[in-house]
């Protein structure tokens, strides 16, 4: 009887752990698994056409802690879907060593979109441009012998698939498919090569065809789209990419209209103005792309976020990835934008019956010379779409019987054919103001970026203090070869900066010229071609910088009799992120390095010898760690000692590294 009980007792406790682990695996299950296909008109999810509102969010630009509170705004804003690239060489820093923790881990990022019942669309790529550094592209790629990148080139192609396959089985092996309950409805393979394909002839026609046929045949079990790719061949979407995409059509009759990146602003590049695109003109832009037939719209960005650490593209595009987006780049509402295309979302769900139910083309309705109606109708429904695309006068309009009245530049959406319940251009969300007080403790800002000094309130009554970094060789890993080398090749993505030191002697002869004659003789530094920043220090002491994209650097210097040290500090502010032959951009210097002005014929120093040092010490030392900075030697900051070109500040819990050139300075905040 004891065993009977027992064997009762493990029973019972075999179906609870038999009961929980269905109900973790049913809530893995984010919706009853359906299918994804389209025809002419829209998509078609689980057998039904859908009109989609997209939010444009990279995971890596926010920490995993804002992740929930992004996604449940983009919802609550009114999208369906969660649009994001994914990122190679954040995915695979090192080749064959894969990252998918903390910014990086995509599984939980796109579980927690479907958690929310929001749908999911992955652009694998792997080039993704997104200002992100290198295009997304890790740096070990260009060392593949013989590489070339986006063409017919079996060494990419290579590496590509390898990588494009790595993520098409995580998601399938995570359950992350539409068809397996998971939210994934669409994927990208490549991005608007159509841009570029010309540049590489014949193997760019080919390699475009590669690439859509080997994404196909992964049978992931969703679509493929390719962006402003007008060859996609007639298995794969092509998509629109632009501030307005009313007047795209695919390139095949059988395939919806898709507008993958709706620019609903810009990025920041460093020094210049921060772009605005006011929410009346994103609206006008989206009610158009719906008006004449769009069924899938994504907001490139919904959110933009921060490009931490070293990923921001470039030259020079800054950390803020703000992007004049519907959400700030701290995940605040940006109003009246967030709130103004929340009332478009809620207006063209309206419409949605309408849209799916009409087969064909709307009926178009000329009402003026720049005013038409689109209709979308049925013996069951009826909504109409009125644009006025005058950008100066307001028109008065006669449709179905009733006048209405159409503001400059704008589109009044009708879901039932008669009652207006939306205007572009009428807001009738608050505009919100901010402050920022510095200082005031923010629990995601957790990794380096960059800001411009301007965001820096200079008044601060907190005790500062410095660390100075040392210039030239500070550690025993420096080495020293004759010529001068390639930055990346030296580098190898381990630090942005590249320390080149070489001596140069005067003779007692040349300094006496030198002097007798300094009104007509100045020694002077050529180098003939350089990216991105150089700062050049003669025996510790600062001489002169440049900045710019393979640029000529001419720089005076004044030496003493003997043995001086030229110290060359090389480095990169995000590399080329688009165009053509990205592998052969490379970094640091080009042509020769020589000097002139001296009583004897010009050096040349390229064919010197000089010492090759990665990093600065305070980096390598990783002074910004919250674990590591308290072991360093930092002195306070006095009022009255101007500091040196390299300082590290720290007050309280931040930690800034200044860097200045040309007149401006550049902040790296560390640690927040």
């Amino acid at each position: 009887m004891l065993g009977f009980r027992k064997n009762k007792f493990r029973f019972v406790i075999l179906i609870i752990s038999i009961v929980l682990q269905l109900s973790i695996l049913k809530a893995e299950l984010f919706f009853k698994p359906f299918n994804v296909s389209y025809d002419h008109r829209a998509l078609i999810i689980d057998g039904n056409r859908r009109m989609l509102i997209s939010a444009g969010f990279h995971y890596p630009r926010a920490t995993p802690e804002m992740w929930p509170d992004l996604i449940a705004k983009i919802k609550e804003g009114g999208a369906d879907v969660v649009q994001s690239y994914a990122f190679w060489n954040g995915h695979e820093p090192v080749r064959g060593q894969y990252n998918f923790e903390g910014r990086y881990d995509i599984v939980k990022f796109v579980k927690l979109v479907g958690m929310s019942g929001l749908y999911f669309h992955l652009r694998i790529g792997p080039y993704v441009c997104a200002e992100w550094n290198f295009g997304g592209f890790p740096v070990w790629l260009r060392d593949i012998p013989g590489i070339e990148f986006r063409t017919d080139n079996k060494p990419f192609k290579e590496e590509m698939q390898r990588f494009v396959e790595k993520m098409v089985n995580l998601m399938r092996q995570e359950l992350l498919f539409s068809w397996q309950g998971g939210p994934i409805i669409l994927l990208q393979i490549e991005n608007e090569y159509g841009n570029i394909e010309s540049s590489y002839g014949q193997s760019g026609k080919d390699y475009a065809m590669w690439a859509a046929s080997m994404a196909y045949g992964l049978g992931a079990g969703v679509p493929w789209v390719m962006c402003k790719q007008t060859d996609a061949p007639e298995y794969i979407l092509d998509a629109c990419n632009g501030y307005y995409c009313d007047g795209f059509k695919p390139n095949s009759y059988n395939k919806p209209t898709l507008w993958t990146e709706e620019w609903n602003g810009w990025y920041t590049s460093w020094g210049e103005r921060v772009p605005h695109r006011p929410a009346e003109d994103i609206a006008f832009a989206v009610a158009r792309f719906f008006q004449r037939g769009g069924s899938y719209q994504n907001y490139y960005m919904y959110f933009g976020g921060t490009n931490f650490g070293r990923t921001a593209g470039g030259p020079f595009y800054i950390t803020s990835y703000d992007y004049d987006a519907p959400l700030d780049e701290y995940g605040l509402l940006s109003q009246p934008k967030w709130g103004h295309l929340k009332d478009l979302h809620a207006a063209l769900k309206l419409c949605e019956p309408a849209l799916v139910a009409v087969d064909d083309s709307p009926q178009y309705i000329k009402l003026g010379p720049k005013q038409e109606a689109h209709v979308y109708r049925t013996e069951i429904v009826c909504s109409a779409f009125l644009a006025n695309i005058d950008e100066h006068n307001t028109a008065s309009v006669r449709f179905l019987g009733r006048v209405y009245s159409l503001p400059p530049w704008s589109v009044s959406i009708l879901p039932n054919c008669s009652d207006v319940a939306y205007n572009t251009a009428k807001v009738r969300t608050q505009i919100s103001v901010k402050t920022q007080e510095f200082g005031s403790p923010s629990s995601y800002m957790t990794e380096p970026r960059i800001l411009q000094v301007e965001e820096v309130v200079p008044t601060i009554s907190k005790t500062w203090m410095t660390l100075e970094d040392p210039v030239g060789a500070w550690s025993e890993n420096n080495f020293t070869v004759q010529g001068i080398l390639e930055h990346l090749n030296v580098t190898k993505d381990t630090s942005d900066y590249l320390w080149l030191i070489t001596r140069i002697q005067i003779s007692e002869e040349e300094m006496s010229f030198l002097e007798a004659n300094e009104d007509s003789f100045t020694p002077t530094l050529i180098i003939e071609s350089m990216r991105d920043v150089v700062q050049i220090f003669l025996n510790g002491q600062f001489a002169g910088s440049a900045v710019g994209r393979w640029v000529r650097v001419v720089q005076p210097l004044h030496f003493v009799q003997g043995y001086n040290e030229l110290a060359i500090l090389s480095e990169t502010v995000g590399l080329q992120n688009y165009g053509a032959f990205l592998e052969k951009d490379g970094a640091g210097f080009r042509g020769q390095i020589k000097l002139t002005g001296l009583k004897t014929e010009e050096i040349d120093l390229s064919t010197s010898l000089w010492t090759y040092q990665v990093g600065l010490k305070g980096e390598f030392m990783k002074v910004y760690s919250p674990d590591q900075h308290k072991f360093a030697n930092w002195v306070h900051l006095s009022p009255d000692k101007l500091p040196s070109m390299l300082t590290w500040y720290k007050v309280l819990n931040f930690l800034l590294l200044m860097e200045c050139f040309n007149q401006d300075s550049m902040l790296r905040i560390l640690q927040k």
